[in-house]
């Protein structure tokens, strides 16, 4: 049985989705380790791997919603152990067959990918109709989430190196294994409570392998919503006959970068044509290029100096602890960013992918060479303590016979698969 059969047997009460019935050996010998990085579960994650009881998780409060609006995710506990766990919950009878097969792909190259860098689910499974995905809880949610409520102005350039850093590493990694990623932004990039940032939104992903070839372009556009454009290539949203690949992606490294530095996404109120036109035909542009963002006022500037402008006076950072001067951290009114910085953000939104730097050789740009002597935990100096704790909890879930679930209002695209 198929996992994809898996999904549709609607009225199994619980069943694991864990793949480790199908055969792995197609899949592990494409896999490419990398030697110097070690990955493994939380200290408490391994009665959580095998928990299919969904008695066992106490939903919490939602959080988000992702796929489209067509999941849910909550902040859960795991009772046994008392782990708090992030949980998606997606109703499988509301998917049409292209959806759910992307909902395979992103439960199946979950398991077989091991890095640090990329999100780790720890158990799937089903309850009636209803898939459950257990991860691990991301104390900061997402980067997209930080700046709505930290960060509205953008971040500083030392907080934008070490969440990039982790997030580039992440794709370096889905790279070296023949895998496009075709959604890299914002809200794709998690941060746990002790600092480490992952890639997430594995339901894009294509991969270059076929029939045990790897190809050099994919052809194929997927059904992406206009809400995902602007963090797109020009080569992908053009669609012709020389096709896309993972150059595709450091494309989107370049305009989630001028993100993360301004609070706001290029091109997010422009007409998709005219978006369209300008990414094919328009001069390259910069994070202070204020044509490409929605009604902005940014004052950032280049930093002569080379010297990153940094948070400010909005964290104070004393004998290891962290006080937060008000609810949101303003970056400086003038913004400065080194010519590091800039140099980054040209070379991955060059129109010609082939000019464009591998993700690997991204890592080594003089942007990221100070992240070589600082620790996972760095970011944390730039960031108020986490919220571990929800501020309202649920009844715990039943089992259901018949689920039927009433979600609240869509709160943002804050958590993605």
């Amino acid at each position: 049985m198929s996992l994809l059969d898996c999904f549709c047997t609607s009225r199994t009460q619980v069943e694991s989705l864990r793949p480790e019935t199908q055969s792995e050996t197609s899949t592990r010998q494409c896999l490419v380790d990398e030697p110097t990085l070690s990955w493994s579960p939380q200290s408490r994650a391994s009665e959580v791997l095998c928990s299919t009881d969904v008695s066992n998780y106490e939903l919490q409060v939602e959080i988000g919603r992702g796929f489209d609006n067509l999941t849910s995710v909550h902040l859960a506990r795991h009772i046994p152990t008392g782990t708090l766990v992030t949980i998606k919950i997606t109703n499988l009878e509301n998917l049409t067959e292209e959806r759910l097969k992307a909902l395979q792909r992103a439960v199946i190259l979950s398991h077989f990918f091991r890095h640090p860098n990329i999100t780790t689910y720890w158990t799937v499974f089903t309850v009636g109709s209803w898939l459950w995905v257990i991860s691990p809880f991301m104390a900061y949610g997402s980067a997209s989430q930080l700046l709505r409520t930290y960060f509205p102005e953008g971040m500083s350039e030392t907080l934008i190196r070490n969440i990039l850093f982790g997030a580039v590493r992440g794709l370096n990694y889905l790279h070296q294994n023949g895998c496009i990623h075709r959604s890299f932004k914002a809200s794709h990039i998690l941060l746990s409570g002790d600092g480490l940032v992952t890639l997430s939104g594995l339901s894009h992903l294509h991969s270059l392998v076929k029939h045990g070839q790897r190809h050099r372009s994919v052809f194929e556009f997927p059904q992406f919503s206009t809400s995902v454009q602007p963090w797109l290539s020009p080569e992908l949203l053009r669609q012709d006959l020389h096709g896309y690949n993972v150059k595709s992606d450091i494309y989107s490294v370049g305009i989630t970068a001028c993100e993360l530095a301004s609070g706001q996404v290029p091109f997010q109120d422009i007409h998709r044509t005219q978006m369209l036109l300008q990414k094919l035909k328009g001069p390259l542009y910069s994070p202070v290029d204020l044509s490409i963002f929605p009604q902005s006022d940014s004052r950032m500037k280049t930093s002569l100096s080379g010297v990153d402008s940094g948070i400010g006076e909005s964290v104070l950072v004393s004998s290891g602890t962290q006080t937060v001067s008000s609810d949101r951290l303003h970056t400086p009114s003038s913004k400065t960013f080194s010519p590091a910085f800039f140099s980054l953000v040209q070379l991955c939104l060059q129109q010609d992918p082939e000019k464009r730097p591998s993700a690997s050789s991204l890592l080594s740009h003089v942007f990221f060479k100070q992240m070589r002597e600082e620790s996972q935990d760095s970011v944390l100096l730039h960031l108020p303590p986490a919220c571990n704790k929800p501020s309202t909890a649920l009844s715990p879930v039943l089992l259901w016979p018949e689920p039927k679930c009433d979600f609240p209002e869509e709160r943002g695209p804050a958590w993605e698969f």
